[in-house]
């Protein structure tokens, strides 16, 4: 199979295109940083620039799939400026790429769980969010990946070589500095205060990377369209999550609450249904032992 990525050297884009070459896959990646990527070949490219857009033709049309995973990620910030951005690097890409890819080729969009906003509510608990329900995003993040999906929608039909792959909150081997754990964690190592938003009582559905990259392969492997949500199905309380870095770094910090923003849901929760099904993709995952990795991971680079 040939396969571009988009966002290759991210987190998830880099275990992705990892996985894919392991197996004997033909890999491009493509990512606006020049940096070394983690297996083959790495084309360093704006995806935003118009004047790339010949190039990124070539690409696109010698893929069998292409995996659009190029973003601008982060929910918390809403300022003007981040807006502009989030519309290059997220509208804008994907308009670029749905533009020139050929008719043939199997696209795989990574959206986001953010879409869904706040899980709903059913008799005073939460209900796992469904592929089926409507989008009710609260963070500019989640508008933003949300019209990215309607403007892909534009270009092709749902069953016409289009998958949108809604990811939940996604742990693992090279999470970005920015994202909960990883944060945690340099705090720990610093000795300092672990911040968290809104209270230990919120949760997440926390899912490990190797599952969210195995669900998109599966994705690709078996030309899949529609929506799938990529999230286990178990939403763990940010005290569960705050133990198990503990844990991992065999030692302890004080635990802060912060005020959170209003961007921040209270709770996320997948419905696995569609990926276990579909995919054949078990996404249960091992909070523990995925932050245990995680920060092996992290002793390693450091």
């Amino acid at each position: 199979m040939k396969a571009l990525v988009t966002g290759s050297s991210g987190f998830i884009g880099s275990n992705l295109v990892r996985r894919l070459a392991s197996r004997g896959d033909e890999v491009v990646g493509i990512d606006r940083r020049r940096v070394r990527g983690p297996a083959g070949l790495q084309v360093t490219m704006d995806l935003a620039d118009r004047r790339n857009l010949a190039e990124l033709a070539r690409w696109a049309r010698w893929a069998d799939v292409v995996f659009h995973l190029a973003a601008r990620p982060g929910i918390r910030s809403d300022s003007p400026r981040v807006d502009r951005l989030r519309h290059r690097d997220i509208i804008m890409t994907t308009d670029h790429l749905m533009a020139v890819v050929a008719e043939r080729t199997h696209v795989i969009l990574a959206s986001s769980s953010s879409v869904y906003g706040d899980a709903a509510r059913r008799n005073g608990s939460h209900r796992a969010s469904r592929e089926t329900d409507p989008t009710r995003p609260i963070s500019r993040y989640g508008h933003f990946k949300a019209s990215m999906e309607r403007l892909a929608l534009q270009y092709r039909r749902p069953g016409d070589g289009l998958a949108i792959a809604r990811p939940f909150t996604v742990i693992g081997e090279g999470q970005r500095p920015d994202m909960a754990l990883s944060i945690w964690m340099e705090a720990v190592r610093r000795g300092e205060p672990v911040e968290v938003f809104g209270g230990l009582d919120r949760a997440r559905d926390v899912t490990d990377v190797s599952k969210v990259v195995e669900a998109l392969m599966a994705m690709a492997d078996r030309r899949f369209c529609g929506t799938v949500n990529l999230g286990a199905g178990r939403p763990r309380l940010l005290d569960e999550m705050v133990k198990a870095v503990f844990s991992a770094m065999g030692r302890e910090a004080p635990v802060r609450v912060v005020r959170a923003d209003p961007q921040e849901v209270r709770v996320t929760c997948a419905d696995p249904t569609r990926a276990r099904v579909d995919l054949g993709v078990d996404l249960t995952t091992d909070l523990e032992r995925v932050t245990i990795r995680q920060a092996g991971a992290r002793l390693v680079a450091a």
